[in-house]
């Protein structure tokens, strides 16, 4: 166990994902963080069906009685030993996704009333999509590193797998395993799955920043950021 956990350092460490990025570059990504918590959260509290890692962490909730938030962090620093054999490598945007997240949704739950009104569940059902993939753009566009369930997926595809199986298999493996410890899968789970890549592919490219120098001195070729 402590030699994984020294393995898992060492990749943090030695990652080119790991410059010091400027203050726009942070705060773009601390953002898209917070947003994509927050996306959970409404996706969460329309009751038509969460995304999938969250009808995982829900029913986790449910099972145990820790917050959803909280199994948000606990299985996004359990997928990073995974990224051992994978040979993938973390970045400050990983690590910061694996709390950030978590923090966020917690924090969004609190903040956000339940409603029976089924006008303003398909209001938080189509905000929480729309506001996934503006965090998708503003999380991935900074270079900083993939998140944890990113990373697995990527992981998985380099061997073998399509980027597109790889996803579908993971999304639908989670969300059975969180609908049967009692997670709402919904039509909101379909809507997500469906939506959410072209959506993101939309914000992605508005959010891109150019590639962050890997020897901590700026930005390639002088490039803002």
């Amino acid at each position: 166990m402590f030699s994984s956990v020294r393995a898992l350092l060492a990749g943090v460490l030695i990652a080119p994902a790991l410059p010091r990025p400027r203050l726009r570059r942070l705060v773009q990504l601390y953002a898209g963080l917070y947003l994509y918590g927050l996306s959970g959260a409404l996706l969460l509290r329309s009751d038509l069906g969460a995304m999938p890692w969250d009808v995982l962490h829900q029913g986790l909730s449910l099972q145990t009685g820790l917050s959803i938030g909280t199994w948000s962090v606990l299985v996004g620093a359990l997928l990073m030993l995974l990224w051992i054999p994978l040979r993938q490598r973390a970045g400050i945007g990983t690590l910061s996704n694996v709390v950030m997240v978590g923090v966020s949704v917690d924090v969004s739950l609190w903040l956000l009333p339940t409603t029976e009104v089924l006008a303003w569940r398909v209001l938080l059902l189509a905000s929480g999509v729309l506001v996934c993939a503006v965090a998708t753009g503003c999380y991935i566009g900074v270079g900083l590193g993939p998140g944890p369930r990113d990373g697995l997926m990527t992981g998985l595809a380099a061997r073998g797998l399509s980027v597109r199986s790889a996803r579908t298999l993971i999304e639908v493996t989670v969300a059975v395993s969180g609908f049967l410890l009692g997670g709402t899968v919904g039509v909101g789970t379909v809507v997500f799955m469906v939506a959410i890549g072209p959506l993101a592919q939309v914000f992605l490219p508005l959010m891109r920043m150019p590639a962050p120098n890997p020897w901590g001195e700026g930005d390639p070729e002088g490039a803002p950021a």
